[in-house]
């Protein structure tokens, strides 16, 4: 194995505090959505295990993602399997397709603006901005989060899922042709106010000064072994860390990015990084994912395409 990938590794296991959900949410979204959305709970601690993550970490946060209903129970026999409950599918789902992506989306030169046009107490409101942050929305004041390709559906039911109903009646959701009409505002003019692509710059940066050494030490030596298990657990923080710098990025168009913007340079790592440790992690899922009942799914065809050309997991 190379110097790279067990830096990176000793890098996460060395970490003090580890949000284990957030790495569990990424576990399901890539290796266990495709694989039926369900795994028995024993199954989950070992892939886990050699991250450091011990069994007690693992079970309270799988029972908070029970509780936050990403997860529900099935119990089969003295066992029991942890099943993505249909939000949580659909949230997956959705989160899929930017991140499996090979380029970001076209943009319609439509905004999506979401107006607070009622009352909301102080409490609810900053858990409404920062549920909106978190799905890359940006701010034009307390009162206005605007992003240019969010599915405004969709976005609705994220916030019923974040336990954010009762703020939906104060909420006015609204697609505006361009910022001139709506906003008095020019394109370039209402980026610079709603993100700081100053600082999702940098972290996109460090994203790529992360993990290209990695790719450019498999490139550069073929003979380089690499195992399976260290390819899951790769692959694991590849996405992870990806994932949650998408949560971020509204994908801006191009058009109105900085030059040299680092977010493409990101994607094509990760798709090219991702496919190089894809057939040893699925040995590795082959052997260590498995449900209750002792069956081991396999993988649903429908994602093996992943980071492909056409769109992603229409699903």
């Amino acid at each position: 194995m190379s110097n790279s990938i067990q830096n990176r590794l000793d890098e996460f296991r060395q970490q003090r505090r580890v949000q284990a959900g957030s790495l569990i949410i990424s576990v399901f979204g890539d290796a266990i959505l495709p694989r039926g959305g369900r795994i028995w709970l024993g199954s989950l601690i070992r892939l886990l295990e050699p991250l450091e993550l011990n069994e007690r970490l693992v079970r309270t946060s799988v029972f908070r993602l029970v509780k936050d209903e990403w997860l529900r129970t099935e119990t089969i026999g003295r066992r029991a399997d942890y099943v993505l409950t249909a939000s949580g599918r659909r949230r997956f789902e959705e989160a899929s397709r930017h991140i499996y992506a090979s380029h970001a989306p076209l943009w319609d030169r439509r905004w999506r603006l979401i107006l607070v046009v009622g009352e909301i107490e102080a409490k609810a409101r900053e858990q409404l901005r920062q549920a909106l942050f978190w799905q890359g929305f940006g701010a034009l004041g307390a009162d206005c989060f605007v992003h240019p390709g969010a599915e405004l559906s969709s976005v609705m039911d994220a916030l019923i899922a974040e336990g954010l109903s009762d703020v939906l009646g104060a909420l006015l959701p609204l697609f505006a042709a361009d910022a001139r009409s709506a906003l008095s505002a020019n394109d370039a003019d209402l980026v610079r106010r709603a993100w700081n692509l100053n600082l999702l710059g940098e972290a996109y940066g460090e994203f790529v000064h992360t993990y290209q050494p990695i790719l450019n030490d498999l490139q550069r030596d073929q003979l380089i072994e690499v195992s399976e298990q260290d390819a899951f657990l790769l692959r694991t923080l590849l996405i992870h860390d990806y994932r949650r710098l998408l949560l971020r990025d509204p994908e801006l168009p191009e058009v109105l990015l900085p030059a040299d913007w680092p977010g493409q340079q990101a994607r094509l790592l990760c798709k090219e990084l991702y496919k190089r440790l894809d057939t040893l992690s699925a040995r590795h899922l082959d052997k260590l994912l498995c449900l209750a009942d002792g069956s081991v799914p396999a993988e649903d065809p429908a994602f093996a395409e992943r980071f492909s050309q056409h769109d992603p997991l229409r699903i």
